[in-house]
């Protein structure tokens, strides 16, 4: 038997056996190992000899889903990960190091439904890892006329409601997740809504797969590059790059 199979059945047998009854309303061990996956193949980039994939997963549960695992939680982040590893393996993808997962509550999430956040993550032994090419997508893509920002002659920022923030770094997340840089209340904005991405030179943005979509200068786009005073509006917030 593959050993992906029989990691996937040791999950089953672990935690569908004596604790079946306990996650029959709620999130089973079996479906995030399966969802953790597709993320992995949803999110893989392509290099010119290699096929990387991202090494950090976050898993979002609901505080009474969450509770189901507190007492196992690190078991089951360690079969999970094992998981990933073996399917990455099967498939020939490149990690940057091996696969780490973390389990998070989420307040705003129900019963039995679960949210999963990649991130590429380099470590000091990491190769060079290549940034994500834009989705295919059918929506609008806004072009610049302007002369591509040269970053590193000037300073840049995003200016908000309540905020400036100056680009500093190569990515910068926006979205309602804490751990984004950006961090808006906004309910109208995903978790991780989008990104600035420093990128040959000049900044670009980067939408993620946001549920309600990301505008530049009232266009609806997926991937664009930025020029000074142009408006970002994700969910009921503008936010506007500036030259400093």
């Amino acid at each position: 038997m593959p050993l992906l199979r029989t990691i996937e059945r040791r999950i089953e047998a672990i935690f569908e056996g004596a604790f079946g009854r306990a996650f029959r309303a709620h999130v089973q061990p079996v479906e995030l190992a399966r969802k953790l996956a597709k993320e992995m193949d949803d999110h893989r980039t392509a290099s010119v000899t290699r096929v990387y994939v991202p090494n950090e997963y976050t898993v979002y549960l609901s505080p009474d889903d969450h509770d189901q695992f507190s007492s196992y939680e690190e078991a089951l982040c360690k079969e999970l990960q094992e998981y990933l590893s073996e399917h990455a393996q099967r498939e020939h993808y490149a990690l940057p190091s091996a696969p780490h997962v973390v389990i998070e509550t989420d307040e705003d999430l129900e019963i039995g439904v679960f949210g999963i956040a990649t991130k590429m993550a380099r470590t000091a032994q990491d190769v060079p890892i290549p940034e994500p090419a834009p989705t295919p997508s059918f929506e609008t893509t806004a072009f610049s006329p302007d002369i591509p920002i040269d970053a590193g002659a000037a300073s840049y920022a995003l200016v908000y409601p309540g905020g400036r923030f100056p680009l500093q770094g190569d990515v910068i997340a926006l979205g309602r997740a804490r751990e984004c840089e950006i961090h808006l209340s906004d309910p109208n904005i995903s978790r991780r809504h989008a990104e600035i991405r420093l990128d040959g030179g000049s900044y670009a943005v980067v939408d993620l797969g946001s549920t309600n979509g990301t505008e530049l200068n009232g266009q609806r786009i997926k991937n664009a590059r930025l020029s000074d005073g142009d408006v970002i509006a994700i969910g009921q917030t503008e936010l506007t790059f500036v030259r400093e």
